[in-house]
């Protein structure tokens, strides 16, 4: 066991699965030599390794490739599959890369030539928890692989649904700390690419021929990344109205993302034809953005009428007012009493503040998280997570202890580094799984 932490930093749980009393006194020293807070398990008997990584569910894995018999590689294989939140790797001998690879493709996140050094420890260590952060190396449980969508559609344009269907996603990323995605859907007028300031020549239109092979990496050749953590599936500007998708497509596309991430948010644009209803058949939620004005209202009672004769049931859909404080505009009562349909959440007004975001690409909840309308949106935010459980578990998840944990592993390079002096201490950062 290392050094008792203090209450504001996490302790790092490594286990080690290794037969040798030799290695184990290998990691001990290593870790013992730095300044991280930390805890040793270990597990001598590779058959008891999976029961006691699920019983502490450490943040690390070491696996040592020489278990007296047993299949290192089969089980990483199962320590993967089962003990999805923790980060595995592997302890090879200089003369055994090969097995190294063997245990990337089983689900290894690195590995490390033993006898280990502090050095190569540390730096492993902070980049295997780095990783863990992004979302390209989220993992979820098997409740958690299907994700929930959430579509953002309106009656009309003008009425904030891009705006409140980004910086929901942002929220949820932030507020969960799970794997997020924004699908642009409005193809006769995208504009996910300008609202979050995104530059790339990738679009839903590339990804259609390919539907059949889709997968991660697919996926990360034609999603954009936003700053945020979240994935952007773009519409294609040149494409315009030209653009169609057919009902199997839709179903497709969402099923594939619903494997790959917790949360897929769709921006729906008009009209409401069949592949727009595919996006809403395969909703969680819908959310009709509204304004607090009269026009809009009429359109809106229309939709809802749509929705409703399609079968949709009132406790999928959730009405949303933007601008809802907007000096001569229609109140909230008033709104429900027309449209028959309670509201279940309203964004104050402040038009220049939204503007200003849009054109900077910046969204409000990250460029403004002081505002009241940032306020508003992370609450609608909490609120799809508090509704949208998981066999009764929230989805909501505090990264702080995460972020703890890697600062102070961080803390610890820089110390170590600056022990060694300049130059020092980088030599294995390719080692691990990209």
């Amino acid at each position: 066991m290392g050094r008792l932490s203090s209450s504001d930093q996490q302790t790092l749980r490594i286990l080690l699965v290794s037969a040798r009393t030799s290695v184990r006194q290998e990691v001990d020293d290593a870790l013992m030599s730095t300044s991280i807070d930390h805890q040793l398990y270990w597990v001598s008997q590779s058959d008891l390794a999976l029961i006691r990584a699920q019983e502490l569910m450490p943040d690390v894995i070491l696996v040592d490739d020489e278990l007296e018999g047993a299949d290192a590689i089969a089980l990483i294989r199962q320590l993967a599959a089962r003990v999805v939140s923790s980060a595995i790797l592997t302890l090879i001998a200089p003369d055994e890369v090969n097995i190294a690879g063997q245990a990337v493709l089983a689900g290894a996140r690195g590995f490390m030539i033993k006898p280990l050094n502090a050095d190569d420890l540390l730096t492993t260590l902070a980049q295997v928890l780095l990783q863990r952060q992004s979302m390209s190396n989220d993992t979820r449980t098997e409740e958690e692989m299907s994700g929930r969508v959430v579509v953002f559609c309106s009656s009309k344009g003008g009425t904030g649904r891009t705006t409140l269907a980004l910086n929901t996603a942002v929220s949820l990323r932030t507020l969960t700390n799970k794997p997020v995605i924004i699908v642009d859907a409005d193809f006769a007028a995208p504009a996910l690419d300008v609202a979050l300031n995104l530059h790339s020549d990738r679009s839903i239109v590339d990804l259609l021929p390919r539907l059949s092979h889709f997968d991660e990496e697919l996926a990360a050749g034609i999603l954009a990344s936003h700053v945020s953590g979240i994935q952007v599936l773009l519409a294609s500007p040149e494409a315009g109205h030209t653009f169609a998708m057919s009902l199997p497509q839709v179903q497709q596309v969402l099923v594939a993302l619903k494997r790959m991430f917790a949360w897929v948010i769709v921006d729906l644009g008009l009209p409401l034809d069949e592949a727009a209803f595919a996006f809403l058949d395969s909703a969680d939620r819908i959310v009709i953005t509204v304004l607090p004005e009269m026009v809009g209202l009429r359109n809106t009672r229309l939709m809802i009428d749509q929705l409703h004769a399609a079968g949709y049931p009132d406790d999928k859909t959730w009405l949303v007012v933007n601008r809802a404080t907007l000096r001569g505009g229609v109140t909230v009562k008033a709104i429900e009493e027309r449209l028959g349909m309670a509201v279940k959440h309203s964004v104050p007004d402040d038009q220049p503040l939204a503007t200003h975001s849009i054109n900077l690409g910046v969204p409000v909840v990250m460029g403004y998280p002081r505002s009241a309308v940032a306020h508003a949106m992370v609450e609608m935010a909490q609120q799809l997570v508090d509704s949208l459980t998981l066999q009764g578990v929230t989805l909501r998840r505090d990264s702080r202890s995460n972020k703890s944990l890697l600062g102070s592993v961080m803390a610890a390079v820089h110390t170590w580094r600056g022990r060694l002096g300049p130059g020092r201490g980088a030599a294995h950062e390719m080692r691990l799984r990209p």
